[in-house]
């Protein structure tokens, strides 16, 4: 018997586009303002889809990055290397404008390509947009300083990717990070001890010496970092340069490297200052309004790359049970299987939907600027909280095989919790939610406003509970109820886009069983009657 022979193998999910084989994206792209990008996002499909690029993104995680403190001589360099795979990720991403391209050129619908670009490479390798969203994110909260802005932008929004440590200005680009938690306060930033004393006048772009410490530092190879710090004015915005304007290296001292569950790949850090060199940004006492510009846009990236693990950990268990039999049967054929498949599809094309919605709010800043506040922070806590349970189940779908990292199904579930942590986890995303429900009822007008514009039944019915629930924000339980609040409000945004845009078997399926609770408590659940095939099939 030749053993060696391999039979009912499905063939590597690889040669293909990544763009054009994603319906929904497509279109949402086109409907939210960047068909313009299309070919562009052809051809970086196409790119994304090749053997070879694929391949770094395993190699970037099977050799994660090492904390080098010392020079040979004794030299304090606090250095990070990487693999070379990492390197070539990060020049692909920042030579395609994933880390600055709506700020380089500001045109309709640049946010919305640029999301479409994040959302196909997360699906590759998501450790490395760590440095490239936060690079991106920096730049609105860099603006409110305009000297500073002015000095560092045209270098930040580079299309050259320049790994090395030197001072900015023997750079061809740069690339920014930001350290807000500490370990006593982690979410609770205003409890920061980080102290900030300023040299001279101080005052807004003013120098400021900063001591004490960060308790997750992601990227701290970049060039420069907004932290947070408590200023004589109270808790303050600054930018940390690693190298000073005299071009001797800044006291940033690397204390450890991160161990994390996933995100491998990406070196997450401990972090001590020591009357080290900074700018405020902002005024004193501002931080938090300062920062929150920066957290907005990684939020959104958050929302772009849980979305994007659910596609591809759905388009993995496609092709795999499209091309696996059991039973004598595809097990794509096989019922049971279809509406778990089915299932999934809804998952993610719901998400990708409400994605791409909400990148167009960024590019609509001033008309979309309530809409944008809150749904926000409503796609941030849904989508991310449903990404880990969707990869699971997908996983589940490859069987054994897809416990095996050659899979790519085990990286994908140690990111799938990640995004959910990141800039806020759940309890204080839904806590940011009522706070803004209260305090800025205009942007909960905006959402129920965006909601309403599909007029149908079961979602009528759905909103006016919605409606409904809203008033016990006014009670003493109101806090204790956020998380049933939000989920409430983040289906019907998502019911509400799939009844307008969504293809109709897509949209009678979620209504039926996100909605009208015909479904159960899993995946794979989905109510008779439901037409798998058209689900499936497109």
């Amino acid at each position: 018997m030749a053993t060696h022979e391999v039979l009912n193998q499905p063939p590597p999910l690889e040669n293909i586009n990544l763009f054009q084989t994603d319906a929904a994206l497509r279109e949402a792209v086109a409907r939210e303002g960047a068909s313009w990008a299309a070919d562009d996002l052809s051809r970086f499909g196409e790119l994304l889809g090749r053997p070879e690029i694929i391949r770094l993104g395993f190699e970037a995680n099977e050799n994660p990055p090492v904390l080098k403190t010392h020079d040979r001589f004794g030299n304090r360099i606090d250095e990070v290397d990487f693999h070379p795979s990492w390197y070539a990720l990060m020049k692909v991403s920042v030579e395609n404008g994933l880390h600055a391209a709506p700020w380089k050129e500001a045109k309709p619908g640049a946010h919305v390509a640029r999301a479409a670009k994040m959302f196909l490479m997360s699906q590759i390798e998501f450790g490395h947009l760590c440095p490239i969203s936060m690079t991106y994110s920096v730049i609105p909260a860099l603006r409110r300083q305009p000297d500073l802005s002015a000095d560092w932008e045209p270098q930040i929004v580079s299309s050259v990717y320049d790994p090395r440590m030197a001072p900015p200005k023997q750079k061809k680009g740069l690339l920014l990070g930001m350290g807000m938690t500490e370990k006593q306060g982690g979410s609770d930033v205003r409890a920061n001890t980080t102290q900030a004393v300023p040299v001279g006048k101080g005052g807004p772009g003013g120098e400021y010496a900063i001591t004490g410490h960060k308790w997750f530092c992601s990227a701290p190879m970049n060039d420069a970092f907004l932290i947070l710090a408590q200023a004589p004015g109270g808790l303050s915005c600054f930018l940390l340069p690693r190298w000073k304007p005299d071009g001797t290296r800044n006291v940033f001292r690397i204390q450890r490297l991160k161990d994390k569950l996933g995100n491998r790949s990406n070196a997450s850090s401990e972090i001590e200052l020591e009357n080290s060199f900074a700018w405020l940004v902002s005024e004193e006492g501002r931080g938090v309004p300062t920062i929150i510009e920066m957290v907005n846009h990684t939020r959104l990236d958050c929302v772009i790359g849980s979305s994007a693990l659910m596609r591809q950990a759905f388009a993995q268990a496609l092709h795999h049970d499209r091309h696996r039999s059991a039973f004598g049967r595809k097990l794509v054929d096989q019922p049971l299987m279809r509406n778990v498949l089915a299932d999934l599809c809804l998952e993610s094309e719901a998400a990708t939907l409400l994605t791409m919605r909400l990148a167009r709010a960024y590019d609509r800043s001033q008309e979309e600027g309530s809409f944008r506040r809150l749904a926000t922070a409503i796609s941030k806590y849904w989508i991310c909280k449903r990404t880990p349970m969707h990869v699971a189940e997908a996983l589940e779908c490859l069987g054994g095989n897809g416990f095996v990292e050659e899979s790519l199904m085990p990286r994908l579930y140690r990111e799938a919790p990640l995004n959910s942590i990141w800039e806020g986890s759940g309890n204080v995303i839904c806590l940011d939610v009522l706070r803004a429900a209260m305090k800025e009822p205009e942007s909960l007008e905006a959402v129920l406003k965006e909601i309403r514009l599909a007029d149908e039944p079961r979602l009528n019915r759905h909103v006016d509970a919605l409606l409904a629930d809203l008033q016990a924000l006014k009670t003493v339980d109101g806090e204790g109820l956020a998380r049933r609040i939000v989920e409430k409000l983040a289906l019907s945004l998502q019911a509400s886009l799939l009844v307008r845009h969504g293809r109709p078997a897509v949209a009678d399926a979620f209504l039926r069983s996100r909605l009208e609770g015909d479904w159960g408590r899993a995946f794979g659940t989905l109510p008779a009657g439901v037409d798998v095939r058209a689900i499936l099939d497109a």
